[in-house]
């Protein structure tokens, strides 16, 4: 099967089929995504990381079916249902819902009214009505009645009869197709309050009677009337028009119109509505749960990527503060590298005495440690706090930067931060997240479970599994795009770097610990169990900034050290001169260096590292700023503007934080003055905004802002 799948996926994806092949052989022989599209373009023709995991899902789908069709012929085989057509018709089902409704039939059933009626000798009355012809049923009824076998009336033969006709209308392929595209095409959704529920469940109040096509309906709205069905506040019916599934099956069973056919008909009925509407309905429901998932998973997965890829401020002397008005602020002083050097807590909201102390604490603090930078967390009393900062007269150089503290009290209260800090309670430990966050968004927060970051989007009812996969494939990407500093990295960072995994980050940094810091990639094989293949996977992503070799602190691959180490000797120079001086490389012929495992592109790659060895692929950091008339909801009006910073972006628009505490949404609607399919199209997390306030709701603490120029008249 596995050159059928190739061409299929090829197909399905516009590749040719040399592609699709390379990237499987490369996947099976348990090379990463980032690994696979940063160095073996080659033989990928190369494909990007989407295009890869793409493939990577498509053909374990594929391979699903091969292993349910496989354990399908072998039931059949050991009782000795299977035929020569039957076995054909399983090898050529290209869906798994095919592949189901051929074996339906076969399937070992639990008792059922068919199957009863069976036991009862009714089968051959079923099949005389079924063959329609003009017959009196009651008469043919009266031979099957037989007290014995419960059958006490010709009513009760005919009934026996047309359950086993239902079971037959319900299992049939065609029916079932046809059916199934009904159910797609033409299937409504309808939401209802259950009743004495209105007051408990008010915040689905928007579905308490609610109705529109399936098709119409936008992923998030699918979700929530499940959630809300899940917590027994409504009640969710999925179907076509009637008159329209019955007549489509009317038109396959009932042949003609005779005494017979009327029986036939009844049962085709009763077979849509007890047996083929529920099963049509409960597919659909997979299928679109599971098509609402990936849409909330690649919302989620596009919000992650840009909360990692956040610009980092870099090393930097940062005070930090976890900001609070009953308990105070929790002070943290971190060196360039986040190491923590000294914590304490102040009151800057209390009396006059204990914010004269906390100002003069934190000068101190400042001029003490050689501070850059504060980074206030955005929670409560943030505004505040950052008042009082900016008030105390610090040096003109120390900037104050406002950070998005999401997670950080999952991560302080996580075995990860206790193994970092385990003399420190978590209020130390937030505070250090929410420094080292600013200095190296990524580095910190590959640290807490990507979905309790803040950024998704009914991240807990989806797929789970799938929702792991998803965000991981998007961390590993991050991870490795960046790049891993190894003399430094943290055991979860490691943990995300191509070929390690958490074994192999765990040994790095033990063999770090021990032996000292790595002083070439080439050390990189002395860790315990890292082998020859976790190394050519990881070795290209780690750096070593000291290292004696300067490709040691770029992306290029060991394995391609001799192809630069041969321009070098052909330019006359040394490695690190070559990097250093542009014209030498500007007359340097690629196709002189084009062999059978170096191609064009990775060359490309190379001289691009040369240019900017070990570059960071993430902006510059920005500065940002609220506006200083505006700290909680009361100070806001109607029609005001402010600027924002897009905190999450859903299907149904964007949150925005202004600085109130309170995150305020653009509706897809207000987000531009033309139409917007997509919110991502247009916002991205952490980007930038201005707003103007619409509405302002104190009691349900909700904003709603507006991005269109005509949204402040």
């Amino acid at each position: 099967m596995q050159n059928i799948h190739i061409s299929k996926i090829a197909d399905e994806l516009s590749l040719n089929s040399n592609q699709v092949t390379a990237t499987i052989t490369l996947l099976d022989d348990d090379a990463t995504v980032p690994f696979v599209a940063r160095y073996r373009k080659e033989a990928t023709g190369g494909l990007d990381e989407v295009a890869i995991i793409t493939i990577r899902d498509r053909i374990g789908q594929l391979r699903d079916l091969d292993k349910r069709r496989e354990a399908i012929l072998k039931s059949l085989e050991e009782r000795e249902l299977l035929t020569e057509e039957l076995e054909a018709e399983i090898r050529a089902a290209e869906t798994m819902a095919v592949l189901e409704d051929i074996y339906l039939p076969f399937r070992p059933k639990r008792r059922t009214r068919a199957t009863i009626a069976r036991e009862r000798g009714l089968e051959p009355l079923a099949e005389m009505l079924f063959e329609q012809e003009n017959i009196n049923p009651l008469d043919e009824a009266i031979a099957f009645v037989d007290s014995e076998k419960q059958v006490e009336t010709i009513e009760d033969a005919l009934a026996g009869a047309r359950d086993i006709i239902a079971e037959w209308v319900n299992e049939d392929t065609d029916a079932r197709s046809k059916m199934r595209e009904l159910f797609a095409e033409q299937a409504t959704i309808r939401s209802t309050v259950v009743a004495g529920k209105e007051t408990e469940g008010a915040k689905y109040s928007d579905y308490f009677d609610w109705e529109e096509l399936v098709t119409a309906a936008p992923s998030h709205r699918l979700l929530a009337m499940r959630r809300g069905e899940a917590a027994f506040v409504l009640s969710l019916h999925i179907a076509p028009p009637e008159e329209d599934a019955l007549g489509i099956l009317e038109d396959i069973f009932v042949m003609t119109d005779n005494e017979a056919s009327r029986q036939v008909k009844l049962a085709v009925h009763d077979s849509y509505k007890r047996l083929l509407a529920p099963s049509m309905e409960t597919e659909l429901r997979v299928d679109t749960k599971k098509v609402a998932d990936e849409e909330a998973i690649r919302v989620f997965a596009e919000n992650l990527r840009e909360l990692l890829m956040a610009p980092p401020l870099g090393r930097k002397n940062v005070l930090a503060v976890d900001p609070g008005f009953r308990t105070g602020c929790k002070v943290v002083c971190l060196d360039r590298q986040g190491k923590l050097l000294h914590h304490l807590a102040v009151f800057p909201h209390g009396s006059k005495r204990q914010r004269d102390e906390a100002a003069t604490e934190i000068k101190g603090l400042c001029e003490r440690f050689h501070t850059n930078v504060i980074a206030i967390g955005n929670g409560t009393a943030s505004r505040e706090t950052e008042t009082f900062v900016r008030e105390i007269g610090l040096p003109e150089h120390i900037t104050v930067e406002m950070v998005n503290e999401s997670g950080a009290s999952i991560y302080s209260a996580s075995d990860v931060a206790r193994d970092e800090f385990p003399d420190h309670d978590i209020t130390v430990r937030g505070s250090v997240s929410i420094g080292r966050r600013l200095m190296d968004p990524l580095a910190e927060l590959v640290k807490i479970d990507p979905k309790s970051i803040g950024v998704g989007q009914y991240q807990h009812d989806v797929d789970q599994p799938a929702l792991r996969s998803g965000l991981d494939d998007v961390v590993g990407s991050c991870v490795n795009s960046v790049g891993v500093e190894v003399n430094t990295a943290s055991k979860e960072l490691l943990t995300y770097v191509s070929g390690l995994g958490p074994q192999l980050a765990k040994n790095t940094v033990t063999y770090r610990n021990e032996n000292g810091p790595f002083k070439s990639r080439k050390a990189l094989k002395k860790i315990p169990r890292l082998g020859p293949k976790a190394f050519e996977q990881a070795a290209g992503f780690l750096r070593i900034a000291d290292a004696d070799n300067p490709l040691d602190r770029s992306a290029v691959h060991p394995e391609s050290y001799a192809v630069v180490e041969n321009m070098a000797a052909d330019s006359g120079c040394t490695v690190t001169q070559l990097m250093e001086d542009e014209e030498r490389r500007k007359k340097i012929k690629l196709d002189n260096y084009v062999t059978d495992k170096t191609g064009l592109p990775t060359l490309l790659d190379i001289m691009d590292e040369l240019a900017k060895p070990g570059r960071d692929p993430r902006a510059e950091y920005e500065s940002f700023s609220f506006d200083d008339s505006v700290h909680k909801m009361d100070d806001l009006e109607v029609g005001m503007t402010l600027p924002g910073v897009v905190t999450n972006v859903t299907a149904f628009g964007a949150f925005v934080d202004i600085g109130v505490h309170q995150d305020g949404l653009v509706h897809i609607s207000e987000l531009a003055d033309k139409f917007v399919k997509d919110p991502n199209e247009i916002l991205k997390v952490r980007q930038k905004v201005s707003v103007s306030v619409l509405e302002i709701d104190l009691d349900r603490k909700r904003i709603a802002l507006s991005m269109r120029r005509q949204g402040k008249d």
